[in-house]
């Protein structure tokens, strides 16, 4: 299944769901709200880049 995927592209989504941890945690533990929301909006941001780089790639 993961033969499909390039290792960047493995690398990347592992560094996404770290984010989510991270930001989860801020955002539950020290309750450092606003820092956590920053955190939680970087994920969505970088997936959508490797999905447009990979769309300009095929073509």
């Amino acid at each position: 299944m993961f033969n499909k995927f390039k290792k960047s592209e493995l690398f990347i989504l592992a560094v996404v769901i770290c984010l989510i941890f991270i930001s989860e945690y801020i955002y539950l533990v020290e309750k450092d709200f606003q820092r956590a929301i920053f955190i939680g909006l970087w994920p969505p941001t970088i997936v959508g880049l490797l999905i447009f780089f990979n769309l300009k790639l095929k073509k």
